[in-house]
């Protein structure tokens, strides 16, 4: 049986994740699994704790994963993910290695969504 590529672990944490089942997650996720957000400087270790961390994150609704995009290769993946309860959005950028079919290191950054500057205007098309 031939292990799976980066994209195909990485595109099947996120259909997990749209589970809304944090705990079932699991099954992609390896032992030494480490999760880091360098913005908050945190670090969150194991299946468990990011299973009760994404449990106990304050949500309105069901959470909604839509991915954007992914690329990578062999044991490294990046996806681009827009994300909604249906009242907060967001969108994470989120670096994958992944070994032997599971996820060992994910590092995620959630920029905040800003106003382009004025003294751009004549520049710049506006995106939605």
């Amino acid at each position: 049986m031939q292990t799976p590529s980066a994209i195909d672990v990485v595109h099947e944490f996120w259909r997990l994740m749209a589970t809304n089942d944090f705990d079932a997650v699991g099954a992609v996720l390896a032992p030494e699994f480490v999760l880091e957000w360098p913005q908050s400087r945190e670090r969150i270790r194991g299946a468990e704790r990011f299973a009760r961390m994404n449990a106990e994150y304050p949500a309105h609704g069901r959470w909604s994963f839509t991915i954007n995009r992914i690329v990578g290769g062999v044991a490294e993946a990046v996806s681009d993910v827009s994300i909604t309860d249906g009242v907060q959005s967001a969108r994470a950028i989120s670096f994958f290695e992944v070994s032997h079919g599971r996820i060992r290191r994910l590092v995620e950054y959630w920029p905040e969504p800003y106003d382009a500057p004025l003294s751009r205007a004549h520049l710049a098309e506006r995106t939605e």
